[in-house]
């Protein structure tokens, strides 16, 4: 312990996890995922944010400001230890451009979804929120599994390398495209994926001796994503499943354009930032037709949450749109539920306190096979990432249950230290590209719901509140909160745990029921959230 209390403390050690070389994608840079994400704004803002939560007191919150500490002032010991805003512009300013010449300034910086506010565990975090989405693909279009099927797909950065472990998951084949070879040597090391092939005839042996043997198997490639899928498409070859998870959202920091070699992108991005965004655009149009033109051969196709629709149709395909998201057309029911991704967070950096949790939630939540199924695969096929950690998708009344297992387990000495309960964005969010598209209102674009969320979550009792912009989807397309709470055994956790739990799941799906959808209405009612 080097804080005054468990909330500072948790939050100290989560930060510093997201910066943990396990877990970031280059933590020299303060860059945990997703491109550009950062969890401070620089490393003098990092260093100060450190001091600041040693010496914060149980009745004051530390105020900051993209990445940068700004404040410390009197509140009490229910409130937020920890308040941020992040990447947040008025909305006319909102674009890439203007962000990018407030960054260059010092302003500001981009924080991604979990990045900025310290809930990034690695790859683990999304893992069971790809697999399902790869179930939700299996039922819909191949009878409920994936066996005999395969994806092609791209980008292994902190969210796209739970895509080989996803597919898998349901049984299919995968090969994963990726421009840089030390992700793909990472994610070998980390047993995220299972082989590199040596170049696109080998993958596609690998890929194919697997297919009619009906294996699961995860295949990577070096290279650039839309070369390989126009050269795919050339040798008449027609996926299962097609989609993409390169960064696209920034087209200059994330996404590397066909025929520029990865350190020619690095340097070219500074030197020459217009050309570069000129050569990302006219290549994502063409990447973006190949993905139509499988869809037209019978693929099924869609947008895995990186705005790569949008870029291209910004960029003079407007046909790009008609491409599906994947929330929308596969994972709208999991949030009308109340059920999304949830995490618990060994502050203690013991393997054992996860175990001992996953035995507990194997017993109590056994009637539920989606969760029984997961937590066997993750304890069998997942590496921790920094702090062990768990993610597993719950409802609400799972979430209450699990608060009440990690009390009781403090309080009888089988954890030794508390644990960080964190989500990824879900119920709450407005990102009009992906978790709210295509509301049956029309809301798609309404952001009163993040910032309720935020504000409902730091009067319920939450360790942590963040509001930030940008998500995977970039700049301009998303608005959405995050949260935190560290449970420690005592009652004064137990019931700020209990009460945030329930406000924020409780916003996710009375949003839902708000935009109509009959099964959120109903799930509202049967919490008495509803105002009829």
């Amino acid at each position: 312990m080097r804080c005054k209390g468990w909330e500072q403390e948790g939050l100290l050690r989560l930060l510093m996890n997201s910066l943990d070389p396990e877990v970031a994608e280059c933590p020299e840079e303060l860059i945990v995922y997703g491109g550009t994400g950062k969890a401070a704004r620089d490393k003098k803002s990092v260093a100060q944010i450190k001091e600041r939560l040693i010496r914060l007191e149980n009745d004051q919150t530390l105020l900051i400001q993209s990445g940068k500490p700004v404040g410390v002032f009197p509140s009490h010991p229910f409130a937020p230890r920890v308040i941020m805003a992040g990447s947040l512009l008025v909305p006319a300013y909102s674009d890439y451009e203007t962000f990018w010449q407030l960054e260059r300034r010092g302003l500001t910086a981009y924080g991604q979804s979990t990045a900025s506010c310290w809930a990034y565990i690695g790859t683990q975090g999304v893992l069971e929120g790809t697999a399902n989405t790869y179930g939700e693909v299996a039922k819909r279009h191949f009878g409920g599994t994936l066996r005999g099927r395969w994806v092609l797909t791209s980008g292994l950065g902190g969210m796209g390398s739970a895509q080989p472990l996803g597919v898998e998951y349901n049984g299919g084949v995968v090969l994963v495209v990726e421009v840089d070879e030390s992700k793909v040597d990472r994610r070998l090391r980390n047993s995220l994926c299972q082989m590199k092939a040596a170049d696109l005839d080998e993958a596609l042996f690998l890929v194919q001796e697997a297919v009619s043997r009906k294996e699961p198997r995860s295949v990577a490639l070096v290279g650039n994503a839309a070369d390989v899928y126009r050269e795919v498409l050339q040798r008449g070859l027609v996926p299962d499943v097609v989609t993409d998870q390169t960064a696209a959202h920034d087209l200059l920091n994330g996404y590397v354009p066909a025929g520029v070699s990865l350190a020619e992108a690095v340097r070219l991005r500074v030197a020459a930032p217009e050309k570069y965004l000129e050569l990302s655009r006219r290549c994502i149009v063409e990447h973006v037709k190949t993905m139509m033109e499988f869809m037209r051969r019978g693929a099924v196709v869609f947008d895995y949450g990186n705005n790569i629709r949008h870029q291209a149709a910004a960029a003079g395909y407007a046909e790009a749109m008609t491409i599906p998201g994947f929330v929308s057309a596969y994972l709208r029911d999991y949030f009308c539920a109340g059920r999304g991704p949830f995490r618990w967070i060994a502050l203690s950096g013991r393997a054992e306190d996860i175990y001992t949790l996953d035995e507990f939630i194997l017993t109590e939540l056994k009637d539920d096979e989606e969760i029984t199924n997961w937590i066997h695969f993750a304890q069998a096929r997942i590496p921790f990432q920094g702090l062990p950690a768990r993610i597993c998708w719950l409802n609400l009344d799972q979430r209450l249950c699990l608060v009440d297992i990690i009390t009781k387990l403090l309080r009888e000495g089988k954890l030794a230290a508390p644990v960080a309960l964190t989500r990824d964005h879900m119920g709450a969010i407005a990102s009009p590209w992906r978790e709210t598209e295509k509301m049956p209102d029309g809301s798609d674009a309404i952001a009163d719901w993040p910032v309720l969320n935020g504000l409902l979550n730091a009067i319920s009792g939450a360790s942590l509140v963040s509001v930030q912009q940008g998500g995977g989807v970039g700049i301009g397309y998303s608005i959405h909160a995050g949260m935190t709470v560290i449970v420690d055994g005592s009652e004064l956790s137990r019931k700020k745990a209990t009460q945030v739990t329930y406000s924020d799941v409780g916003v996710g799906i009375i949003r839902h029921a708000d935009a109509g959808y009959p099964l959120a209405q109903e799930i509202s009612r049967q919490y008495g959230l509803n105002i009829d």
